[in-house]
């Protein structure tokens, strides 16, 4: 029987989620854009994230604000030399791009695997307790993943608007060509990218953490949730990818409550599929 309470706590766990898919989407946007590499490692910058947060928090203690912010730093400064020592030479080859990306992410998941092994592990607990909105009832750990990925975002977004060399990296994305005419060095802007859009991936994972399990392949999961949000928002648009990282974790929420999973994972790809039957450039892409 279907209650308003159940409906109010679906619809907010969705939005919490669908938060922590729209840091992954954009941070695979950026890399795309940047670059037009489609970063298969995506994953396994989410499952560095999720991994460094369990490592701070089970074994130095540290607290969940310190774990997620280094967790960060961690995966943009890994993923900016990265980028210099390894995807330099793949700038635009889609094909060498992809292939190498693929490769990183083996390299790391097995690294993984070694040293976690296979079995998955628990994240302390970081805050105990629930939060009462409405009549839903969340635990805190979840809350707090919530309003810790609103912050996030509204910091890129001052970021990428108001700062000089945020709006620069923005029209890096947009049109490399343009930006050079303009006196931008390009060059320094694709380690910094790829930094910035893996380490969103690690946030994620990190802010993750607390609420699921952690393990090598954690990452594959969100990062096929993150290509859905960023095809169905319309490539390159953050707008459009903010509205359908909501659709995807509202409708998850609602259905996984309502129905099998089973049910509910096909019920999302049947309405991802009808989508770009009607719209193929997705809800706020252009046409080509």
């Amino acid at each position: 029987m279907f209650s308003e309470t159940i409906v109010i706590q679906a619809i907010v766990n969705g939005i919490v989620i669908g938060s922590l898919y729209l840091l992954m989407a954009i941070g695979f946007t950026v890399v795309f854009g940047l670059m037009r590499i489609v970063n298969f490692s995506h994953a396994e910058f989410y499952m560095l994230g999720a991994f460094l947060c369990f490592v701070g928090i089970a074994y130095f203690k540290l607290p969940f604000v310190v774990v997620a912010v280094a967790a960060f730093l961690l995966a943009l400064v890994f993923g900016s030399l990265t980028e210099l020592s390894i995807l330099k030479r793949m700038r635009g080859d889609e094909l060498s791009g992809m292939i190498t990306t693929i490769g990183i992410g083996m390299i790391l998941q097995s690294v993984a695997l070694i040293i976690f092994g296979p079995d998955p592990l628990a994240v302390p607990s970081v805050a105990k307790g629930i939060v009462r909105i409405g009549g839903a009832v969340l635990p805190k750990a979840r809350v707090y993943a919530g309003l810790f990925s609103l912050l996030v975002l509204l910091t890129m977004y001052v970021f990428f608007h108001h700062t000089k060399y945020g709006r620069a990296l923005r029209a890096v994305v947009q049109d490399r060509e343009a930006a050079q005419i303009q006196g931008i060095n390009t060059g320094i802007y694709y380690p910094l990218g790829f930094g910035i859009g893996v380490g969103l991936a690690a946030l994620a994972g990190a802010l993750m953490a607390p609420i699921f399990s952690v393990y090598p392949t954690v990452g594959f999961g969100p990062m096929v949730k993150s290509f859905i949000v960023v095809i169905v928002g319309g490539l390159g648009s953050i707008p459009g990818a903010a509205i359908a990282a909501m659709i995807l974790g509202i409708s998850e929420s609602l259905s996984g409550t309502f129905m099998k999973s089973s049910y509910a994972e096909m019920s999302l790809f049947v309405f991802v599929i009808g989508l770009l039957v009607l719209r193929p450039q997705g809800l706020f892409g252009e046409k080509s």
